[in-house]
């Protein structure tokens, strides 16, 4: 084992079991990964139908745990999308049980005001910069939201089920509230979440996932294990994403792992056994990215089966 330094000095022994197995990933395979939006989980049905495997990385999506969900002043679409995500920790718990690697995504409905996906600064008048003020009444509720995310982590903690935790992703992106203000904002909010998971909630299952490749909204060394982007190509491409890593690993000299967060087409497993580009996972987003529109069959069945490719029948017990 490589002995992988995590950025929380009172890393679990599984965190850090599983940061040591990426580490020596790196270059040598790939993990297959997976979102998933519902409690039906179709993507991962899908996949064993085509392939008869399951991939050994599971994303969750954690929007519907938001506190400030306004359910009055929202449309048929943004409420189905709450409805079809609810209670999907206990599916995250059920792929633990598998041992199977679990990342979450949390599409955070802004701690005040909002109405439809107030994850997007258009649907919300929620300013990020006041959570960083202290006294204000954005700070108040941006801690409390915060707060009660950490209870619902808690079991996986208590279990000792390592978790890829991928708070604020696209962190550069205005779209996002928490990255609508510029870098330095989002890498504010981020610090403030670590202080707080690390030092306050004992959290120390989690493996801190950066998500964005800009070097001037590089959160720090000392808040991330990982550094990550999400890519998408056009419909049937299929690449090593060789660019986007070699943009990735500029925002920082250490020798940290990387991985992509987010993909549309599953990146191609045949050129990555050719050139290795280390890669540690790829999460393919949910529904229609993963299926024929986006994918095509033939291409999903040779990834499933490449020898470089880790699916979860090939993880080793890691926790």
């Amino acid at each position: 084992m490589n002995n992988y330094k995590p950025c929380n000095p009172n890393a679990s022994q599984e965190a850090r079991n599983l940061l040591d197995y990426l580490s020596n990933l790196r270059g040598k395979g790939i993990l297959l990964g997976q979102h998933t939006q519902t409690m039906a989980q179709e993507e991962l049905a899908y996949i064993h139908e085509v392939t008869g495997k399951a991939p050994a990385l599971c994303g969750f999506e954690l929007l519907a745990y938001s506190p400030n969900i306004n359910y009055s002043e929202s449309d048929e679409e943004c409420l189905t999308e709450v409805n079809e995500n609810k209670n999907t920790l206990e599916k995250a718990m059920e792929w633990a049980q598998r041992k199977g690697i679990i990342t979450f995504t949390w599409h955070w409905f802004s701690p005040l005001y909002g109405k439809n996906k107030a994850f997007y600064q258009a649907n919300t008048p929620f300013d990020a910069r006041l959570v960083l003020q202290e006294g204000t009444d954005e700070r108040k509720a941006f801690i409390n939201d915060m707060d009660k995310m950490a209870e619902l982590l808690k079991p996986f903690c208590d279990k000792k089920i390592p978790i890829l935790w991928r708070p604020f992703h696209e962190a550069e992106g205005h779209w996002f509230w928490w990255g609508h203000h510029g870098p330095k904002t989002a890498i504010g909010l981020f610090r403030e979440m670590y202080d707080r998971y690390v030092n306050v909630h004992k959290l120390n299952n989690l493996i801190w996932v950066w998500n964005s490749p800009v070097p001037e909204g590089y959160v720090g060394d000392e808040y991330c294990d990982v550094i990550s982007r999400d890519m998408y190509l056009p419909e049937f491409t299929y690449s090593d994403y060789k660019e986007g890593h070699d943009e990735l690993v500029k925002i920082t000299k250490a020798k940290k792992i990387t991985a992509l967060g987010e993909t549309g087409p599953i990146p191609s497993m045949e050129m990555l056994l050719q050139t290795q580009i280390p890669w540690t996972w790829f999460m393919t987003w949910s529904k229609r990215m993963v299926g024929e529109e986006v994918t095509s069959k033939r291409e999903l069945i040779a990834a499933y089966n490449s020898e470089y490719g880790i699916t979860l029948d090939k993880l080793p017990a890691l926790y």
